[in-house]
């Protein structure tokens, strides 16, 4: 049974509560946030750690501002509400962990602090620095300074990356509907409910629907994407219906009626693997032969003689991607020579290196340390 794994198996969830959850009849469910908070007190009571993602900021800037809801925000607008919207969210917030004796948070991230690697630590160790005095963060994207090209896009994948960097081992995506339907069950009444999800294939992400609500950004195609992040680092991830009464313990108690579990199959990976995986700054391409697909796929470093092209220019500390002849993804890695070097000692032995440069940092174009298969990639 689906529900013989549980939350309070984990050491630490991340939850995600989307916005149609936080509104009602477009006001701010505050009994929902007191409810919700009794819930999060349940899991600590249990020894189980949290970190929140909340949606939200946005509507209740609109409402702030006294813009209509039905009107499309230029960027400059959004952010001003989000600006407004973010204090009153974690009044709301702070109102009502306050009666549970709960004390919150609030951390804002741009993509810059996932991307950058150092930045990327800073955030986990302020994470771990928060969840050790007891404080529980509630997280959500900068959207007072973000833009649309550096933006995560929805806050389903924001609590995924979160996880990701926290090293969770549970993700919870709580929204308006149950799970994954193969069809829209808004649209289609009698429809088959997937409880479990073992693989996502194209046949699962069909299933997935783009569709939203007035107050978020995400439907369930960007729900599945995000169990697919958790997955690959080896955490699980339930979407669920956050409508219901005491909605987590409905999960604990009966996970398979209320919720679609995306049960990762993959070992844990280092931070710095994890990083990797997700990155989205990758600077060039490597174009390798079959030996050296059969070696790093077997836990070998990437040695300079395997490399038949290299595509744009990098330099040393970079993140590129690998690949074969027929441009099929292998993997990614942080290399440890610039374009430019590896240019010149493509297709050479290693003690070439010397030879052709005058120096030699390392024998390894990318250490396997430094180097991820593309199944477990973002």
């Amino acid at each position: 049974m689906i529900n013989k794994f549980s939350i309070l198996d984990s050491k630490l969830v991340v939850i995600k509560v989307g916005s149609s959850l936080l509104f009602n009849n477009n006001k701010f469910d505050y009994i929902w946030l007191d409810s919700f908070a009794k819930e999060i007190k349940y899991l600590r009571e249990r020894k189980v750690k949290v970190l929140l993602v909340a949606s939200g900021a946005v509507s209740l800037g609109k409402r702030y501002l006294d813009i209509k809801d039905y009107k499309i925000l230029k960027i400059n607008e959004k952010q001003a509400c989000a600006s407004c919207g973010q204090n009153i969210l974690m009044q709301n917030f702070i109102k009502s962990f306050k009666k549970q004796k709960i004390k919150v948070s609030q951390i804002l991230l741009t993509f810059s602090e996932i991307e950058d690697r150092k930045k990327n630590l800073n955030v986990r160790e302020t994470i771990n620095t928060l969840l050790e005095y007891g404080v529980i963060p509630v997280i959500n994207e900068n959207d007072s300074v973000a833009t649309d090209e550096l933006k995560f896009g929805d806050n389903d994948r924001l609590a995924a990356i979160v996880a990701q960097i926290s090293d969770a081992n549970s993700l919870i995506l709580l929204s308006d509907v149950k799970g994954l339907y193969e069809k829209n069950p808004f649209k289609n009444k009698k429809v088959k409910f997937i409880p479990k999800v073992m693989e996502i294939s194209n046949k699962i992400k069909k299933m997935a629907s783009s569709d939203t609500n007035i107050y978020g950004s995400g439907g369930m195609s960007t729900k599945i994407e995000a169990a697919r992040i958790a997955m690959n680092f080896g955490c699980n991830t339930i979407i669920c219906s956050g409508k219901i009464k005491n909605p987590i313990k409905k999960i604990i108690n009966n996970g398979n009626e209320n919720g679609t579990w995306f049960i990762s199959k993959k070992k844990k990976l280092s931070h710095f693997k994890r990083w990797l995986a997700s990155s989205y700054n990758v600077f060039g391409e490597v174009i390798i032969d079959k030996g050296a697909i059969l070696a790093i796929k077997g836990g070998s470093s990437l040695l300079p003689s395997g490399i038949l092209k290299i595509i744009g220019k990098f330099s040393r500390g970079d993140i590129v991607e690998i690949r074969s002849e027929k441009k099929k993804l292998i993997g990614r890695g942080v290399v440890s020579y610039d374009s430019d070097e590896i240019e010149k000692i493509k297709g050479k032995k290693t003690p070439e290196i010397f030879k052709i440069l005058g120096y030699s940092d390392r024998d390894e174009i990318i250490h396997r340390d430094n180097f991820i298969l593309d199944d477990k990639i973002k």
